[in-house]
């Protein structure tokens, strides 16, 4: 900091201005802070604080947002001020973010923390100021984790119906929304997404003919590669009426009518036995609920013929289910209602608990890194585009979102996982339905 702004903190409590207590409390959060930050105030004096040049600067526009922050003791409301434009980012949004696991980890002494109290009541208690131009944020606070038939269905639309030229506008060109599949560095978003279907068909060890389940089919990408490049009869279910008409669309468009179907229905209303020889879950396990992911895998049981192949790809994290806490509150909140992970060993243990046999068990979480930093990057360059589409609040919600799932991926907190798996034949002795080694996996020529 400045000598100017030094001396600011050093005012009675008695003189110091809006201004002044607003510099004191930031130089109480930011003590011990590994980096540089700049930050604008609403009277438009712009202060730096720690050393070399600030990754961004944080304008604040409404000194409330300040004393919430310190009344809530929770990164939270920077994110809701950000959203409600109370709060703007010049600069880079990531360097902004990293303040999240400051704040988080921030430890004050007993004086430091009644100094902020007492700082933090003197800002004003009036009206949050909200920015009309931003709209409204679309907030997920109705939804109690009962994953009923009803609420999944409103879970879904609340995030994929927003709009399809929406998310045309950072996903690829076959709008896969899961984690892509770098070879390289320096591949394009374009070809991880394309690797990472074939991986996926290439690990279920598609053959021409079978009959393949896709559950929470998206856009239709990966029913569409499955039966265009290794002959399949693939039928793809999701919950989002968006992405339905969608899907019916691109099936149309390849010609694919005869070897793909499309229905908007709920993997618990599947009917049948035995009826597929594969079935994938891409990016849909997460809504399943922690509570129905039994349910979940005897529904997939059923439907499989005995040594059928079950891939299961979804987001885990690092802790034993789904406890209340900043980052828990933040995805239930803004973005996914009624979301929920749990670690990848407990995963699996359900899996085998429903007797299923795991073969094979890849992390994912450098690839999901990758992959979120394309999509911020794709939907910063296309900001006044997606405005014609959605409010600037929800730009700013799946910008933030994005970028913050991206650090999380990078520094190890959640991770992904694709985890192979067989349907158990009832009867032993039995063979294994996939070959001794991976090495089929990586030979060119698998499809047909």
């Amino acid at each position: 900091m400045s000598r100017s702004e030094t001396s600011t903190l050093t005012r009675t409590t008695e003189d110091a201005t809006p201004t002044d207590v607003a510099l004191r409390i930031f130089q109480r959060l930011l003590a011990g802070y590994e980096g540089a930050i700049a930050l604008r105030l609403w009277d438009g004096q712009t202060h730096h604080f720690g050393p070399g040049a600030p990754g961004c600067t944080l304008v604040f526009h409404d000194p409330s947002v300040l004393r919430d922050l310190v009344l809530r003791r929770s990164p939270l409301p920077l994110a809701d001020a950000y959203f409600h434009g109370r709060v703007d980012v010049e600069g880079d949004l990531y360097a902004a973010l990293r303040l999240k696991a400051h704040f988080v980890e921030l430890h004050l002494n007993a004086r430091e923390r009644l100094g902020l109290l007492v700082d933090a009541l003197r800002l004003a208690f009036g009206n949050a100021r909200k920015d009309s131009l931003v709209g409204e944020v679309r907030t997920n606070k109705g939804f109690q984790h009962s994953h009923s038939l009803e609420s999944d269905r409103a879970a879904i639309a609340h995030h994929y119906d927003v709009s399809n030229d929406f998310y045309k506008l950072f996903l690829d060109e076959r709008m896969v929304y899961s984690c892509a599949y770098f070879h390289a560095e320096d591949d394009t978003l374009e070809a991880a997404q394309a690797q990472k279907l074939d991986h996926i068909c290439r690990k279920l060890r598609l053959k021409p003919g079978e009959r393949y389940l896709d559950i929470g089919c998206g856009w239709g990408a990966l029913v569409i590669w499955a039966a265009k490049h290794y002959g399949v009869r693939a039928h793809g279910i999701t919950l989002s009426k968006a992405q339905l008409a969608e899907a019916t669309a691109r099936v149309a468009a390849e010609g694919l009518q005869d070897r793909v179907t499309l229905e908007l229905r709920d993997y618990r209303a599947l009917e049948g036995k035995g009826v597929f020889d594969k079935v994938s879950s891409v990016g849909m396990f997460e809504h399943v609920g922690l509570a129905n992911l039994a349910q979940y895998n005897e529904i997939v049981h059923r439907l499989l013929k005995p040594n059928g192949l079950f891939l299961n790809h979804g987001i885990t994290h690092e802790e034993d289910g789904w406890e209340r806490n900043v980052d828990t509150e933040f995805i239930n909140t803004y973005v996914f209602p009624d979301g929920e992970l749990d670690r990848v060993s407990n995963i699996q243990r359900r899996m085998e608990a429903a007797s299923f046999e795991i073969h094979d068990v890849e992390n994912l979480r450098m690839h999901y890194a990758k992959t979120l930093r394309h999509w911020t990057a794709r939907l910063e360059a296309n900001h006044e585009v997606a405005l014609q589409h959605v409010s600037e609040a929800t730009y700013r919600v799946w910008r933030l979102y994005m970028a913050a799932c991206a650090l999380e991926f990078e520094a190890g907190g959640t991770s992904i996982h694709q985890i192979l798996a067989s349907r158990r034949p009832d009867r032993r002795p039995y063979g294994s339905p996939v070959p001794l080694t991976r090495q089929d996996l990586y030979e060119p020529g698998n499809a047909c």
